[in-house]
């Protein structure tokens, strides 16, 4: 099991709003929907055609995700809050036990 923490938009100091285990090759996204999280709306269910799984990942997981595929950047300009530099959908990130340890900031919206 690898551990995640889901920063809500309000409280950015405690990385520990959300802390949620799931088993390595589930998607951030998933991993979101099984831990109750608000704040990842995931309205497509991970297909890659809405933003609702926006989230900004913290360093150091920021370094340790593949590059964003070209479909993700794309959608990435049509999520509800601004894009920031770290932004990355959380449906197109495969958890691993490199990411155990994972945080990541929840947007104010995804609407």
């Amino acid at each position: 099991m690898i551990t995640v923490h889901f920063v809500a938009h309000h409280n950015p100091a405690d990385p520990g709003s959300a802390q949620v285990s799931v088993k390595p090759g589930k998607s951030l996204m998933h991993a979101a929907q099984s831990g109750n999280v608000d704040g990842v709306a995931a309205d497509c269910g991970g297909s890659l055609t809405c933003a609702t799984c926006h989230v900004m990942v913290r360093e150091p997981g920021l370094g340790k995700l593949p590059a964003m595929g070209p479909d993700e950047d794309n959608m990435l300009d049509y999520a509800a809050a601004a894009r920031q530099p770290n932004s990355r959908l959380a449906c197109q990130i495969t958890l691993t036990e490199a990411l155990d340890g994972l945080v990541v900031d929840l947007p104010d919206t995804q609407y």
